[in-house]
């Protein structure tokens, strides 16, 4: 009873507290809302009296530029007013200036006309003075026109023609004469001394008998001899000699050397023959082999394929014109060697393209084609270089010339060929050169006589001084100079002398 009475008075208490609680809270709460009412009035009346502020301040700032743009709005009035009135001026001074302008136009329309009367007048005039000059002249216009350019055309040729005659003369005296100083230079350096090569050779014999032991028991030796050396063996009253006959000068020196060693061994038949020229043959691969590996020494010339000096060394029993074609080579290296030094071109290519300008002639009887064909052929299979071929292939001029070097070849090699005694020709090549080289002179009109002197060096024409004047005979002589240039090939220079001659005879009785 006791603990409900206590719980009764628990739950009374609480209760009244409570109520106590709930009307203290909503007493602070009026308090607190009383004091946030005052704060938000006070707020609202400090806002309004910013926002006061704020609009009086915007309306002096808009009054102000009211103003402002009053004042910049009557600036720019005026300054339009004062550029309409430049445009009025201005376009008043622009119908003053074409007003002139039209008056022009018409004043120098009124020339015009009357410069073409001017024009039509004098054209009347022209025509009436030409009709009068024909008529007093006999001649017409196009006649007389076509007279004058020809005198005129005369006059000129000669004065052009005797300036470059002049020209030419200076020009050609001082190259001439450098060209010689190269020429004679190189030639000093490398003098080589000329023999000409003949088709037979000669074996001298130790007594008489030794000619019987030659031609053998019903001449069995002679016919073994010549039939495997390919030449003919000549045997004749010549006291103690025997002359071998051939074109093959490899042949002719196969047939020497075997029949020295057979002389020497003395024991000359069949058997023997056969042997000693199969040794021969194999010594003389070795002759040419060392004489190919000496002329490359001799002219410094390096790189070369084994073959190439092979094939160098057979040019040492090959001739041309008598000219033995190694010998040749060598000079013509030399030569072109010394030419490039002087004129600045590459020493190394000239000499190599000299050395082996010819090397085509060690085959050209096996191979179908020129030797140049044929070296450029080998060249390029061995490997030489271009500049080399380039330069080798124009000396006999079947192929432009591309290189300096090329035209140093080519001089070096009519060098060489032209030396006294290098070469000797045949009396039928000769007499056919002279006789075209007076058939070119003769061609000409006007053209007397015309004789090939001093070996076909020289070419002297006699005109017919009525049909042929003093300047037709320096283009005469230009003109033949021209075509023997063209269309014959020759060593050296040819002389041209055209020589023109009157003669008058009376007789006194």
């Amino acid at each position: 009873m006791y603990q409900f009475i206590l719980l009764s008075a628990g739950f009374l208490g609480l209760c009244l507290g409570a109520v106590l609680g709930y009307y203290a809270r909503q007493s602070i709460a009026r308090k607190k809302a009383d004091i946030i009412e005052t704060t938000l009035q006070k707020k609202i009346d400090e806002v309004k009296k910013e926002s006061e502020e704020i609009v009086s301040k915007a309306r002096e700032t808009a009054n102000q530029i009211i103003e402002k743009t009053k004042i910049e709005s009557s600036a720019q009035k005026q300054e339009i007013f004062r550029a309409e009135k430049l445009l009025l001026k201005r376009e008043n001074l622009l119908a003053e200036k074409t007003n002139s302008l039209e008056e022009k136009e018409k004043e120098f329309q009124g020339n015009v006309e009357k410069l073409k009367e001017i024009k039509n007048n004098l054209e009347e005039m022209k025509q009436k003075a030409i009709s009068d000059l024909e008529r007093i002249s006999e001649c017409t216009r196009d006649q007389a026109k076509k007279e004058i350019l020809e005198r005129m055309e005369q006059v000129q040729e000669k004065e052009l023609m005797e300036k470059m005659r002049k020209l030419e003369e200076s020009g050609t005296e001082k190259y001439e004469r450098r060209a010689k100083e190269i020429l004679a230079l190189a030639i000093q350096k490398y003098g080589l001394s000329q023999a000409q090569e003949i088709t037979t050779t000669t074996v001298n014999l130790p007594n008489e008998e030794v000619k019987g032991r030659i031609i053998g028991k019903e001449g069995r030796n002679i016919r073994v001899l010549e039939k495997v050396t390919g030449v003919e063996i000549i045997v004749d009253e010549t006291p103690e000699v025997v002359v071998i006959s051939g074109f093959d000068p490899i042949r002719r020196q196969i047939a020497k050397i075997s029949l020295e060693k057979l002389i020497e061994d003395g024991r000359i038949q069949p058997a023997r023959i056969e042997e000693t020229v199969k040794k021969v043959e194999s010594e003389i691969v070795s002759q040419m082999k060392d004489a190919g590996e000496k002329a490359v020494y001799d002219t410094e010339v390096i790189g070369l394929d084994p073959k190439i000096v092979q094939l160098l060394g057979r040019l040492r029993f090959r001739t041309s014109y008598g000219q033995n074609v190694l010998l040749h080579s060598i000079e013509v290296s030399h030569l072109a060697g010394a030419i490039a030094s002087e004129i600045g071109a590459n020493p190394r290519i000239a000499r190599k393209a000299g050395l082996l300008h010819d090397i085509g002639k060690a085959v050209d009887h096996q191979i179908q084609g020129s030797h140049t064909d044929i070296g450029m052929k080998i060249l390029a299979k061995f490997g030489a270089e271009k500049e080399v071929i380039d330069a080798m292939k124009s000396h006999h001029e079947e192929y432009p010339a591309e290189s300096l070097e090329a035209v140093i070849v080519q001089t070096a090699d009519q060098i060489s060929g032209a030396r006294p005694g290098a070469r000797k020709d045949t009396l039928d090549n000769y007499l056919k050169r002279l006789e075209e080289l007076e058939g070119i002179a003769t061609a000409f009109t006007g053209i007397e006589k015309a004789y090939a002197i001093q070996a076909g060096r020289e070419i002297r024409i006699f005109v017919k001084p009525e049909e042929v004047d003093d300047f037709t005979a320096k283009k005469l002589a230009k003109e033949v100079a021209s075509r023997i240039q063209e269309e014959l090939r020759y060593p050296g220079e040819i002389k041209v002398t055209v020589i023109r001659e009157s003669r008058i005879i009376e007789y006194a009785r």
